[in-house]
């Protein structure tokens, strides 16, 4: 018989207050993938120093679009750090891209930032470098250990919300003010 296994695939993973590993304190996480094997996310919520105009000159792509210049590229994670990942809406998509729902989709190519920088990319996108990864069984156990909320992902928070108010934002598609739970809750 198998045990009933709930999908967290495009949900926010929210770090709680007693998370203090560097790579995930105070982020918000999307998840593109959950199964049995394991999960995969993107950080959404930690800009780096790069911005796009940067890592087209890196990857000679031209930049057409002026307002992409100063575009920032996102820390998605510790896994693959320097390999590109592009979280997106769904009206486009290209060879390898990974459809997550209807509206959200994953793509990994150099095609799709091409496409972009021309101004023939997906309406709404986010770049970040690297993504967050886990074996099967991990984040349950995070999340049981209290290290993570979860909620259904919010369109809203995940392209229109400044990286800076995405935390918050999240927390409040919960209904809740983070700062006063503490990290025992469920456990008696």
């Amino acid at each position: 018989m198998t045990a009933f296994f709930d999908s967290f695939k495009n949900h926010f993973l929210i770090s709680m207050p007693h998370l203090d590993d560097p790579h995930f304190e105070h982020t918000v996480i999307y998840l593109c993938e959950h199964n049995h094997d394991g999960a995969m996310g993107i950080i959404i919520n930690r800009p780096s120093s790069i911005d796009f105009s940067e890592l087209a000159d890196h990857l000679g792509i031209q930049v057409a679009n002026p307002r992409l210049a100063s575009e920032l590229i996102y820390t998605g994670g510790p896994v693959e750090a320097e390999r590109g990942f592009i979280l997106h809406s769904a009206e486009k998509s290209w060879g390898n891209t990974l459809k997550i729902t209807d509206e959200v989709s994953l793509s990994a190519s150099l095609e799709t930032l091409e496409n972009i920088a021309e101004g023939k990319g997906p309406r709404d996108f986010r770049v970040t470098l690297g993504c967050a990864g886990w074996d099967g069984g991990q984040l349950e156990e995070e999340i049981a250990n209290n290290d993570w909320l979860v909620c259904e992902a919010d369109l809203d928070v995940l392209f229109h919300t400044p990286s800076e108010l995405q935390f918050s934002a999240a927390t409040n598609v919960l209904g809740i003010d983070i700062t006063r739970l503490s990290p025992d809750i469920g456990h008696g």
